[in-house]
């Protein structure tokens, strides 16, 4: 555990749930990494979870999905960003709460278990569960009342009404004593819908606190378009989401992006996406393409997703030595799932070496395969002049547009 020595080691670890595929979403990616609007359902979430108790914050993710959930949590950290860390889930909810709970610092007796789905839940609602903890309480249960007539129903046939005033809707994040979560989950033989119906199988009393419309589950599409008017509604001061969102248009982006690699790697030379045999290779930690690696940087600014250090850093072995294709097709995921589709990328070539212009029409068609976007692809030597011209090695400047979907 590494922490700010300035800062007081929290008592409080907030487990955020983000390892569902959400196939009911119907989105380009698992459910928590689809966007809302320039940021994912995650970030928004994490958001949430720090404007509220200070915590230990701990994001299960998608195997696959580990780095992605590591730079939106480090995000909305800021400053406090050694409080985050992020595993990877199992096959059921209840595993990958599971592995959470492995990654728990010893000094924490508090323990929130957070779904990303309910990302516009507001920061109240993490102080009421964690304020019924310390009043005493074992698990803590944020609800809301059930409004709707209530059937029960068999084989399409109405039986009976329900008494409603009886039941209420389960939300989370929902609260308990570190050591009944453990011991819970150290008996469960069977999976539970939550985690307080863990608790409860294994003996515990379960308090509830008021819960907040806000933090509705995002499961379907109809459920994504009312977080986007919430959001829409908040951005322009317009208390109301009950009413459609207003038509909007949907503004281009643009980002600009740079790369630059010395000659004198090991290997072939690759660049703008093609092997150039007789040249001399460029060093990097890839295969230093500095033409995708421009791409990508022009790309993933215009969707205001950070840069190619943040999602493929040299921390990620599964990079080393990989060509423009992994990167591209990587990048297009990512802003997809942000809710972006790229429009166009123009980038040029700054180096002696290679002569590009035999081979343009064949860069620009892999780079276009590789991102689903028109890639256009110039070059100069300049004159002679700087690093580049005297070929002591090779930069790309690209400028991409995207387009909120």
């Amino acid at each position: 555990m590494t922490t700010d020595p300035l800062l007081p080691v929290p008592r409080l670890a907030i487990i955020v749930v983000a390892a569902g595929s959400g196939t009911r979403l119907r989105g380009a990616a698992p459910k928590a990494f689809v966007g809302l609007d320039d940021r994912t359902i995650l970030r928004h979430a994490v958001d949430g979870v720090f404007a509220g108790p200070l915590a230990q914050v701990v994001v299960v993710a998608p195997a696959e999905r580990v780095g992605d959930a590591l730079t939106d949590a480090r995000a909305a950290a800021g400053e406090r960003h050694d409080l985050v860390s992020v595993v990877a889930g199992g096959d059921t909810r209840q595993q990958s709460v599971a592995a959470g709970l492995h990654a728990v610092w010893a000094d924490v007796d508090l323990v929130l278990v957070h779904d990303a789905a309910r990302a516009l839940t507001p920061p109240e609602v993490f102080e009421r569960v964690v304020g019924a903890l310390r009043a005493g309480h074992d698990a803590v249960l944020p609800v809301l009342p059930v409004i709707d007539t209530i059937k029960r129903v068999d084989a399409g046939a109405v039986v009976e009404a329900v008494d409603r005033s009886a039941l209420a809707a389960a939300q989370t994040p929902q609260g308990f004593r570190r050591v009944v979560l453990d011991e819970a989950y150290a008996e469960a033989s069977v999976d539970h819908t939550d985690d307080a119906a863990l608790v409860q199988a294994a003996g515990g009393d379960v308090w509830t606190v008021a819960g907040d419309e806000r933090a509705f589950k995002i499961t379907t599409p109809g459920d994504l378009d009312r977080a986007r008017a919430l959001l829409g509604a908040e951005a322009t001061g317009d208390g109301d989401a009950s009413r459609p969102a207003p038509a909007t248009v949907a503004i281009p982006r643009v980002g600009i992006g740079t790369d630059v690699h010395a000659v004198g790697g090991e290997g072939a030379l690759w660049l703008a996406g093609l092997e150039w045999p007789g040249e001399q290779a460029l060093h990097g930690h890839s295969d230093g393409d500095a033409v995708a690696h421009a791409i990508v940087d022009a790309v993933l600014a215009a969707a205001g997703l950070g840069d190619i250090g943040t999602h493929f850093g040299t921390d990620q072995p599964e990079y080393a030595g990989a060509h423009a294709a992994a990167f591209l097709a990587r990048t297009r995921q990512l802003v997809e799932a942000a809710g972006f589709t790229i429009g166009n990328v123009s980038v040029q070539v700054q180096a002696r070496r290679p002569r590009l212009s035999a081979r343009r029409g064949e860069a620009e068609a892999v780079l276009t395969a590789a991102l689903g976007a028109p890639v256009a692809l110039s070059a100069t030597t300049t004159d002679g002049l700087g690093f580049t011209g005297t070929g002591e090695g090779v930069a790309a400047f690209a400028v991409a547009l995207v387009v909120p979907r």
